[in-house]
């Protein structure tokens, strides 16, 4: 019995690998292209943190000409959840990240490198590890789960490693032919590694992100094969990676530990590994302490939530660049309406020990971004989002052309409006410019410093009888408001007020505020001739008319 003999027992059906490396050609793509990949397990929501990865690989494979695929490790078919990689892929299409390649539904892919499930690669992982037993590189094992624990039992009382390795390795030693005894006897059996590792050595690595990195080698014989035939993630990662050309590996630097292991199986297979990034995972700040994002306590940490809110994806990815790269706020400060495609992203620049998540300020570069957004835009994407999540605003905005124009209101000026972090703001900072939602509302009226009703009255009827003329422009507008201002015994200008204050009541701004709390039922809205000129004569001789009456 020889290698080759007992791998024809264990995988009679497995193709020579030859097959796939011809099936699988490398690619050909410019030089330094990098192809990454996206490969979630379809186990539950999209974490923040995944999305944050899968950003990086996607703009680190667009700068390179390289390629960015999506592939789902499914293997541990018991904790998947139903309509999982569903989930997955819309994830991805609501940030504007649809793969290159890789799967695009629950059942359909595109690209040349698939099946893009691992659950149906099962004949290629087979052949490979058929590959390995013909090489003595890996070999069936026999032992039972008691066999495991009384070998885990014996490792803690010698307060030794525990594992599947060394003198420990039960099964290892078999002769080829014990082995081919066993399985044709019907003994279960799983696929494992054999290492040559010795973890008294060290290896040295360099990661793209972290630097560089010793570890003791691997040692482990690690299982390759389940019982149920398919492989467990590293072999899945070794087969997958190779044949599907991945340069570089962007994962969570929680797999960091098992880079010894993955650079090992590459070696001993004879295929060139790929450069692994791992990224530190996002933090919270919780009472004073960092901690990372937890899918039980942070609704922020499903990237769900954002849609659900309404933070626009634009917004959510230039955050996370912001955190990626400690360059990117400042170049895209220079840079308001480039694609940041543009932005020269560099994996070695992120961060070694976690960035932490700010929701902050996220909403401050979320309202620069729906700064720079048309009425059209913000009105079509408030739309979208009010249809499934806001019946009220869903009804506001069905008068388009009015709603147009209250959301043009300081909208492509020099210095835009940013009060509208996320779609879900939309209602509270528009609902007072509707008449049949201000009218029929109780108001507090937040009067400053002018307060009291009668001198109220007389600003607001003065106003409307002597000096408001819609055709104004906006400084004439103004200046109407300082003669109003005068004529009441105001003082026109502040600066003249604060040189001679017992001379006057109060000073223009004091007058304006009358004016725009009158109107608005708030101290601080956007530009007022803008509101006036939105709202007309009529609907501002109605709200001048609630206040005198509150």
């Amino acid at each position: 019995m020889n290698y080759k003999e007992l791998a024809d027992l264990i995988f009679p059906n497995a193709k020579e690998i030859s097959y796939y490396e011809e099936k699988y050609p490398r690619r050909n793509l410019p030089e330094g292209a990098i192809v990454t990949r996206f490969a979630p397990s379809p186990t539950g929501f999209v974490h923040i943190g995944g999305l944050y990865q899968a950003l990086a690989a996607r703009i680190s494979a667009n700068k390179t000409g390289g390629v960015f695929f999506l592939r789902v490790e499914d293997t541990d078919q018991k904790r998947e959840i139903e309509n999982g990689i569903t989930g997955i892929v819309n994830s991805l299409k609501d940030f504007d990240m649809e793969p290159d390649e890789g799967m695009i539904s629950e059942t359909e892919s595109k690209g040349e490198y698939g099946p893009y499930r691992q659950s149906l690669r099962k004949d290629i992982y087979q052949a490979y590890a058929k590959y390995m037993i013909e090489q003595g590189k890996a070999y069936p094992c026999f032992a039972t789960p008691e066999e495991l624990e009384e070998i885990r039992a014996k490792q803690e009382a010698a307060k030794v490693r525990t594992g599947y390795y060394g003198v420990w390795a039960k099964y290892r030693n078999l002769s080829l032919e014990e082995m081919a005894e066993k399985i044709k006897a019907g003994v279960p059996y799983i696929v494992r590694f054999k290492s040559n590792g010795r973890e008294d050595r060290k290896i040295k690595h360099k990661d793209v992100i972290k630097g560089n990195v010793d570890f003791p080698e691997n040692d482990q014989d690690i299982v390759i094969i389940k019982s149920d035939g398919l492989p467990t993630y590293h072999f899945a990662h070794l087969v997958d990676d190779h044949l599907m050309g991945t340069t570089h590996v962007i994962r969570s630097d929680e797999w960091l530990s098992s880079v010894p292991l993955h650079l090992q199986l590459f070696q001993e297979a004879g295929f060139k590994a790929p450069k692994y990034a791992h990224i530190a995972p996002i933090m919270k700040n919780d009472n004073g302490n960092k901690r990372k994002l937890s899918k039980r306590k942070d609704p922020e940490a499903a990237v769900s939530y954002y849609k659900e809110i309404g933070v626009p994806s634009l917004a959510v990815k230039d955050y996370l660049l912001n955190i990626a790269n400690s360059t990117f706020e400042n170049w895209r400060r220079q840079n308001p309406n480039v694609s940041m495609n543009e932005f020269d992203f560099q994996l070695n620049k992120m961060s070694v020990s976690g960035a932490l998540f700010d929701m902050t300020k996220l909403f401050d570069v979320s309202k620069i971004v729906v700064s720079r957004y048309t009425a059209q835009e913000v009105y079509d994407e408030s739309m979208k989002w009010a249809e499934k999540y806001d019946n009220e605003l869903v009804q506001m905005l069905s008068n388009k052309e009015y709603s147009l124009k209250v959301l043009g209101i300081e909208r492509g000026n020099v210095k835009p409006r940013k009060d509208i972090a996320k779609w879900s703001d939309v209602k509270e900072n528009i609902i007072y410019m509707y008449d049949d939602k201000f009218i029929n509302t109780k108001i507090d009226y937040p009067y400053q410093t002018i307060n009291e009703k009668q001198e109220i009255n007389k600003i607001l009827d003065l106003y409307i009888e002597k000096y408001y003329n819609e055709n104004d422009d906006k400084q004439t507008w103004f200046d109407k408001i300082k003669e109003l201002s005068g004529e009441l015994g105001y003082a026109k200008e502040v600066k003249e007020f604060k040189a001679n204050p017992d001379m006057y009541k109060a000073h223009v701004g004091d007058v304006s505020t009358v004016l725009r709390v009158a109107l608005t039922g708030r101290t601080n809205t956007p530009d007022m001739y803008e509101i006036m000129q939105v709202l007309g004569k009529d609907s501002m001789i109605k709200r001048f008319e609630k206040a005198r009456n509150c």
